[in-house]
């Protein structure tokens, strides 16, 4: 059995974010399903762990409640027993359905409470060959912990600590993706610039009073329209499925530089395509006063659908690898770097079979260009944090439900490395983000890493009970995405792609 022994009496206030998951009816949870290119060695994994992961507080912290009607909180370091953390189950390496037996064991893991009494996170190794890997591990974290870009650059940042410790007097950093370099500007660019400021500071004006009556109206009143994958109230405790596809994340560069957009713009485009054949298939056929009906067009899709996704904004700089081996050695304290800061926009889905399949992607960016100017994400977080400090968590989880439940889908993109990289011991293989708790029938996650693009689909079981078919479909909208630039004359050299 292996301890680390952590001996601090201070405690830390948790932030109004974790305060907020620990309410009743809003016990989210962050799943982080990861392939290895290996059979995974018990022993070793856990040992890595306790050189890296639980060095950092928040994983060897315990979570106190300190004022029941107000929900606060606070962090208290405590001793780490990884033996009860860590859970490796018996498999038969040659049973029938792996990927199968896989989905349904997170899934069946969304069903279970993590215990208050240790550190809220735990991990459970199956090693057993599936489609993407010869093992997974699956982390399940309590969302007051921290967010998911937050998660991300930890493991970066474990992966880098015991590359350097296997290597003294070398230091490893994952690589990034990095925001190019602005180059040297005129005079006359900048007084242009000037000019332009005061119409973007009008636009930003703007757009977040908008964002904002949009937000206080779903709250109120407003709501989307019912369709087969629109959630109800209590749709946060249902049986959720959980299943992912890996893409080749250089077809999304390929439409992302044809079509000069960002990488978030083309997803974007793809969940609304995507979203919009997967209903057509599901209006095709539709009950009507008991009796089934089947529509001959190929269109099914009804009008004016009002369908929107909630994406999660990051609200502040996700922290350096740097910084994060430096906590994990305790030569720096986190002092604000982690927790959950996000903010949530509303962003409408039109969900209609265009012709012109690039209209998805054109549509996406003229959406995420007014977003990107709104306030709106850090204003809300902002009265969240009034809401909770002078009513309590309760008041501000009626709030969010209340948007969440009138909406239809969760949206994130996070960035991953640009390499692949060896985790606690194993090469990693994928890395697949989903999550449980939240009051929505889907969430779709997208997560980069290497030269791959994982998809995540977290759904209910009984109104989405073919989760495979999003995923489908998903794929198919960005190879439509991919042949219309190639065939329009939009990529350079696309000779070489035949």
């Amino acid at each position: 059995m292996t301890t680390l022994s952590i001996v601090v009496d201070e405690e830390e206030p948790a932030s109004p974010g974790a305060r907020l998951m620990q309410t009743p009816g809003f016990g989210i949870c962050i799943y982080a399903i990861m392939g290895y290119m290996t059979i995974i060695d018990i022993d070793l994994f856990k040992n890595e762990l306790v050189q890296t992961l639980v060095k950092h507080p928040r994983f060897s912290s315990l979570l106190i409640e300190k004022d029941k009607r107000l929900g606060k909180y606070s962090w208290k370091r405590t001793k780490v027993d990884i033996d009860k953390h860590v859970f490796a189950p018996d498999l038969d390496p040659g049973m029938e359905s792996p990927d199968e037996f896989v989905e349904k064991f997170v899934s069946s893991l969304s069903r279970q409470t993590l215990d208050p009494t240790k550190p809220l996170w735990e991990i459970h190794i199956l090693n057993v060959k599936t489609s993407d890997a010869n093992s997974t591990a699956i982390f399940k974290i309590d969302h007051s912990i921290g967010d998911g870009v937050s998660l991300i650059s930890l493991v970066l940042a474990c992966a880098a600590m015991r590359r350097s410790s296997n290597n003294p007097g070398v230091e490893y950093l994952p690589v990034m993706p990095s925001k190019k370099q602005k180059a040297n500007i005129g005079i006359m660019v900048v007084i242009k610039r000037l000019f332009l400021s005061f119409w973007t500071g009008f636009l930003i004006v703007y757009y977040t009073l908008i964002d904002l009556i949009m937000v206080l109206a779903t709250m109120l009143f407003l709501k989307d329209t019912k369709t087969p994958i629109k959630g109800e109230r209590g749709v946060e405790i249902s049986p959720k499925r959980f299943v992912h596809r890996i893409f080749d994340l250089d077809d999304v560069k390929l439409v992302k530089n044809a079509m000069h957009v960002s990488v978030n713009d083309v997803l974007m485009g793809v969940t609304e395509a995507g979203l919009s054949r997967y209903l057509n298939t599901r209006y095709e056929k539709h009950t009507e006063n008991g009796g089934e009906v089947i529509k001959k067009s190929n269109n099914t899709l009804p009008k004016n659908l009002r369908i929107r996704a909630g994406i999660s904004f990051n609200l502040r700089p996700s922290p350096s690898v740097k910084d994060l081996i430096e906590v994990l050695d305790e030569k720096k304290e986190l002092m604000g770097m982690w927790g959950n800061l996000v903010g949530i926009v509303l962003v409408p889905l039109t969900i209609a079979l265009e012709d012109e399949p690039l209209a998805y992607i054109r549509r996406a960016k003229s959406t995420m260009d007014r977003k990107k100017l709104s306030l709106a994400p850090h204003c809300i977080y902002v009265l969240l944090k009034l809401l909770i400090n002078f009513f309590g968590t309760k008041a501000a989880v009626l709030a969010a439900k209340n948007v969440s439940y009138k909406t239809t889908v969760g949206f994130s993109n996070v960035v991953g490395p640009k390499e692949e990289t060896n985790l606690f011991g194993h090469p990693l293989s994928y890395i697949s983000p989903t999550a449980s708790g939240f009051p929505l029938a889907l969430v779709i996650n997208y997560q980069s890493y290497g030269n791959k693009l994982v998809i995540a689909v977290a759904a209910d079981e009984k109104l989405i009970p073919n989760p495979h078919q999003i995923c489908d479909d998903l794929h198919n909208s960005l190879q439509v995405f991919k042949e219309a630039v190639i065939k329009k004359g939009l990529v350079k050299d696309a000779s070489n792609l035949c």
